[in-house]
């Protein structure tokens, strides 16, 4: 019994571990490559139970990089958005001008 709780912590674990795994392969330049579906919510699986003492060093760990991952995230979101204004000036001037066209009639 003790063994199947435990296992079924792990899982749970490595299910959490690959979540953050992911979002830190879309932070890293991995995500110009390929394609990553959205994050589904994590739930604990029904029945779980509390946490294996000696698994709370990994959980810590997990919870860690699921912290960077969040705030490296939002970062890069903000960088993005302040960049995206940056060229919407550059490429008409000011945000919302209409952009000049030229017609060339000599043809």
């Amino acid at each position: 019994m003790a063994d199947q709780w435990r296992q079924a912590w792990i899982a749970a674990l490595d299910e959490l571990e690959a979540d953050v795994e992911d979002v830190e392969r879309m932070i890293s330049n991995d995500h110009r490559t390929q394609e990553l579906p959205l994050a589904k919510p994590w739930e604990p699986p029904a029945g779980l139970g509390p946490l294996p003492l000696d698994l709370k060093p990994r959980a810590d760990f997990i919870l860690t990089r699921q912290l960077e991952a969040a705030k490296a995230a939002a970062l890069a979101i903000t960088a993005n958005r302040r960049q995206t204004a940056f060229a919407s000036r550059v490429e008409v001037g000011t945000p919302g001008k209409q952009v000049p066209t030229y017609i060339d009639c000599a043809m």
